[in-house]
């Protein structure tokens, strides 16, 4: 299990993706005007429209595990949703902040 990158909205991905590269983070992708993924080299922010947001409006931690049924097996009513490069699920924390738990898929 490791952090995998949390989630910022991004209205003006452009100008997200300018201020925190002038910050001195580095853009390790960018998929269009959906998302783009920034890191010091240990962590990464994904900068994200809104539909690329699990929970609109709200910075969201994304963990990646190695096995996400094991994971959920003691989340009751977590659904799993697949992606075009992971499988998710949407839980929250005891303080109802939102948690992506995800899996990625073989390539």
């Amino acid at each position: 299990m490791k952090i995998g990158h949390l989630i910022v909205p991004a209205g003006d991905l452009d100008a997200q993706e300018a201020f925190y590269t002038g910050l001195g983070l580095t853009t390790r992708f960018r998929d269009g005007d959906r998302y783009a993924a920034l890191t010091d080299g240990t962590v990464t922010i994904g900068l994200a429209d809104a539909s690329q947001q699990p929970v609109p409006g709200r910075v969201v931690l994304s963990i990646q595990v190695d096995d996400l049924d094991a994971c959920l097996a003691n989340v009751p009513g977590a659904v799993v949703e697949t992606g075009p490069h992971e499988r998710r699920a949407l839980v929250s924390d005891p303080a109802g902040n939102p948690v992506v738990l995800y899996e990625r898929l073989p390539a």
